[in-house]
């Protein structure tokens, strides 16, 4: 089932996510809608914050990146309660977009490589180093789960040429592709 998006100035993207056990109710249902609404929208991650739910769960499939980016290849994720590790000292700026943010593209620095623990789907755990733009994709998606998205990467002055932007997409005023939730004052 495809869910709506959360766009930017809904009050759940800025909760931090609480922790999933594994009692959460439908959790294989919620993950399956959350790759389908990924897939609908042509993006290559989500997280449960941007479909509405403050809980600590994202999706990713970044393959369909792996042409300039082969670290991609094959790099389908479900991770539950992720927590990153280690960050390396070396950052790379490359620009970046978000469902929630649609029509905005910023770059933002990040770390190139991370060491991330998370649970899989059937809740195993799993810990892994990822480098490059997989690395990139999993810090972009975990932020979410901590009320944090990648505007707030960005400078003051890129923020600032973004306003009007932002504000469209807080009054609603703004048309995408697939299906959203907007906040409307």
């Amino acid at each position: 089932m495809i869910l709506p998006i959360y766009i930017y100035g809904q009050p759940v993207l800025r909760e931090e996510s609480e922790p999933v056990g594994a009692d959460y109710p439908n959790i294989k249902e919620l993950v399956g809608n959350m790759f389908d609404t990924m897939y609908n929208a042509d993006g290559i991650g989500l997280a449960a914050p941007q479909v509405g739910l403050p809980v600590q769960l994202f999706v990713i499939d970044a393959d369909t990146v792996a042409k300039n980016h082969p670290e991609c290849r094959g790099f389908k994720r479900v991770m539950i309660n992720p927590e990153i590790l280690e960050r390396s000292d070396e950052t790379v700026s490359l620009e970046e977009g978000c469902l929630s943010f649609p029509g905005i593209h910023e770059k933002v620095a990040r770390a190139k490589s991370i060491k991330v623990r998370y649970m899989d789907e059937n809740f195993k755990e799993i810990e892994e180093y990822l480098e490059g733009f997989s690395a990139r994709v999993v810090q972009h998606e975990y932020e979410h789960l901590t009320g944090h998205v990648f505007i707030d990467d960005i400078s003051p002055i890129r923020r600032q040429l973004n306003r009007g932007k932002l504000n469209s997409l807080i009054k609603g005023t703004v048309s995408c592709d697939y299906k959203i939730k907007s906040f409307k004052k």
